[in-house]
Parts: structure tokens; sequence; C-alpha cells
């Protein structure tokens, strides 16, 4: 089951996701998957599609479910080794981080790259309810910490991978401009890529834009790597 982007359902090597039942039964199902760890009750049903409170169906529209999907009274059942790719997100940025904890960067390069390659994707493109808003915070989150895990392992291989670490500092500094750790691992590649200049001046628009904004200075880390760049 892929979630995130265009949705897709695949079942023993067969698409399904256009037998689900239209827009609402899509909406359904993918709320059934983000909680069928869990036995949901109708209203919780009801309110993931209706908001306002209104029941515009939801009975003939889990009966069409069913037809479809391993559908029990109001819980999705799935075998233990399905695929859901928010899933395998969030299990491959913690594999990632714990790689890179024990300095073992190449086991984090490619978990990390699977977690940036499915958050980014957004979830459920042109739907809004509370849900699925608290669903997409999530995955920006997810996206944020697999960028710092890809950066971070990049810059431990070093090499070629340095790359890629300027090109995650970018976007975390992009995406989470307040949010330092990224501006440590572009300043760091930099160095390491021989653009040590470069790296003292992203220094000087953290600095700015912290003291112009915020009224505050960068944390003692990354003043230290500011340090280190001068000396």
């Amino acid at each position: 089951m892929q979630l995130c982007g265009k949705l897709v359902v695949e079942v023993a090597g067969t698409r399904i996701e256009d037998d689900l039942p239209g827009r609402q039964g899509r909406l359904l199902f993918a709320f059934l998957v983000l909680n069928r760890d869990r036995t949901l009750t109708r209203d919780e049903l009801a309110m993931a599609l209706w908001p306002d409170g209104r029941d515009g169906g939801l009975a003939p529209l889990l009966s069409k479910l069913r037809r479809v999907v391993p559908l029990g009274e109001s819980r999705l059942q799935l075998p233990a080794e399905s695929y859901v790719d928010i899933e395998v997100a969030r299990d491959a940025v913690h594999r990632a981080e714990s790689a890179i904890a024990q300095g073992h960067f190449h086991d984090a390069w490619a978990p990390s790259q699977i977690a940036t390659s499915v958050s980014r994707r957004g979830f459920l493109i042109g739907e809004e309810a509370d849900w699925i808003e608290s669903e997409r915070r999530s995955l920006a989150t997810l996206h944020v910490r697999g960028l710092e895990a890809y950066g971070l392992a990049s810059l431990g291989l070093g090499g070629t991978e340095l790359a890629g670490a300027v090109r995650a500092g970018h976007d975390l500094v992009r995406l989470e401009p307040y949010r330092e750790t990224g501006y440590r691992i572009l300043m760091q590649a930099l160095a390491a890529e021989g653009n040590a200049a470069e790296a003292l001046r992203v220094y000087d628009e953290l600095r700015c834009l912290l003291h112009d904004d915020l009224g505050a200075a960068p944390s003692a880390p990354t003043q230290e790597l500011h340090r280190q760049l001068l000396g």
C-alpha cells in the first residue's frame, strides 16, 4: 500500500485501488490503514469522512469496501507482512538514526533515502480533514529527520557523497530556517569540499537571521563549528 503520492493498493500482484468505492472509499481506506492497530468506532469513521458530524452513508460505503479489502466490523485486517509506505519510512528513519549514533554511516545511507523519498511525496493531495493535516505534519517532521540522517550519513562517508550532504543541508535550511542542524551539515560539507569561505558565509547568514528575527545567537555547537572553520 502506497499512501503517499498516488494511492496504490496491490494484493497478490494485482492493483485494486481503482476498485475502491470512489473518493470517499479511498479516504476511508487510508484512514483504516493508518489506524489498523485498533478497532474504530462508527463515529470515528464517520467523522473522518464528514467532519461536520453528518453521516453521508457510512454503512453502504463499508459494505462496498468489504468487497474489495479484508475489513472486519470496523478494523482493517491485513497480513503481518503487509507493506505500507508510511510505516516503512518511519522504520527506516529510526534505523538510519540508530546507525548514525553508532557511527555506521554506510548502514544509515540507504534507510535515510527511503524515509525522504516516501515523505516528500505528500499525503492525500487535494483532500482536507483534521486527521489528514495531522498526518501531513507527522510526515513533514519525518522528512526533516530523514534529510538530517542522509546529510550526516553522507558527511560520514565523505568523498563523492559530500555533494549529497550539501544538497541535504540546503534543503534543511530552506525547510527549517531556524533549525541549526541543517546549517551545521551544510557548513561541514562545504568545508570538506574545500569551500571553507562559503561555509563561513552560511554561518553568517544564520547569525544574522537569528539576531534579526529572534534576538538570539547560534547555539554552542554551531559556534564551536564556526571556530573550527576559522582555525
